[in-house]
């Protein structure tokens, strides 16, 4: 890339994006990565300090760790952060206020894990796991099937945190739909086993996300944000795809779209690579081509493999971001989420967006054992 090619990309990197009510200030997000630095599952100063000096650093919008909605079954570790109850509220707060503070924009990521739950696990640990079948990812019987009320009372934990999330001031919120999940657990047919009216064909099982994305969009004003994360893999199934083809995406996407979603933010391994074939588009690209909502990308940004590599401590360096740009140019997606990447360098935006790449601190495994 020419240094007037880049500097033209990079500017578009710049460019600020906004969406309903919120607005980022250039087109950089903050990936959401569970920390685990939460104990009993209350962010204190040290999880508004840590995202807050990413803000500082140049990111536009924060995405927080994923934050478990107020259902039994909905963790697996009581140092993951909630988004229910008096003390987890404060804490979120000063989050917020503290992001806000140095020009950032925020939005809380809604969680539940369903069947991946481990047995016994805080932070309910006499909680059963559940999701669409009562079978595992992989197929194994675990867990119990949802009834009527669960699907009720998740779908109402949901929305509640969105409306929580706009009384204390967040920008919008993420629906965490990915990764194997349990909203993913109903759009995935290796996961979804039901012969209701939440199972079967692929349009049907979108009905439970559908439902959880109408209710929040009904719990929260106009001005208010619903982003939706997608992805193709899950955890321990990286090959498995919602959709085989761009007509059965468009299938999963449209229920969604018409329920509320404002952003979609399609998770993937590398950003770089096409979706389907015939066309050089990423997930996220086909995403924003065939819903015509905004979308975010993510996927190794920043660093010279993929995430599972950097996080063993391999593939640590920095990578150059030309081609990052020159998508973002064209705009094939609109923001773009770094993870690990900002975890080693708080500054990654501001030296990105400078063009000072070979300043940035590369990412190394021994990283994600602190809060910084």
């Amino acid at each position: 890339m020419t240094d007037e090619n880049a500097h033209r990309a990079t500017a578009a990197l710049s460019r600020p994006f906004s969406v309903r009510g919120l607005t980022s200030r250039n087109r950089v997000a903050m990936a959401p990565m569970t920390r685990q630095f939460s104990p009993n599952g209350v962010p204190g100063r040290d999880v508004a300090d840590y995202y807050a000096r990413r803000a500082a650093g140049g990111v536009g919008l924060i995405i927080t760790e994923g934050t478990y909605v107020d259902h039994a079954s909905a963790g697996t570790s009581d140092r993951i952060p909630v988004f229910h109850g008096e003390d987890a509220f404060a804490g979120w707060a000063g989050v917020a206020d503290a992001v806000h503070r140095e020009g950032g924009a925020i939005i809380p990521q809604l969680w539940h894990v369903g069947v991946t739950r481990a047995e016994g696990a805080p932070p309910v640990a006499d909680a059963e796991p559940v999701g669409p079948s009562g079978v595992s990812l992989s197929g194994e019987p675990k867990g119990r099937a949802m009834t009527q009320k669960d699907l009720d009372d998740v779908i109402g934990a949901f929305a509640d945190a969105a409306a929580a999330a706009e009384r204390l001031g967040f920008d919008g919120v993420e629906l965490h739909g990915a990764h194997g999940y349990l909203i993913d657990q109903f759009l995935w047919e290796g996961s979804n086993r039901r012969t209701d009216a939440y199972g079967g064909g692929i349009v049907a099982r979108t009905r439970f996300a559908a439902e959880i994305v109408a209710a929040c969009r009904a719990a929260v004003s106009d001005a208010f944000p619903l982003f939706f994360r997608m992805s193709q893999w899950k955890m321990d199934a990286y090959e498995a795809k919602l959709a085989q083809t761009p007509e059965e995406l468009e299938a999963i996407l449209t229920p969604l779209a018409d329920a509320g979603v404002d952003v979609f933010h399609a998770s993937t391994r590398r950003y770089w690579l096409p979706e389907f074939g015939d066309s050089d588009l990423n997930l996220a690209g086909w995403v924003k081509k065939i819903s015509g909502r905004p979308t975010v990308t993510v996927g190794s940004v920043g660093l010279d493999g993929d995430f599972f590599s950097a996080f063993q401590g391999n593939g640590s360096s920095v990578t150059g971001v030309d081609q990052l740009l020159e998508r973002i140019e064209r705009d094939e997606f609109d923001m773009v989420a770094v993870g690990r990447a900002l975890i080693a360098d708080p500054e990654w935006a501001a030296k990105t967006l400078q063009g000072r790449t070979g300043d940035i601190t590369p990412f190394g495994a021994e990283m994600l054992k602190t809060l910084y």
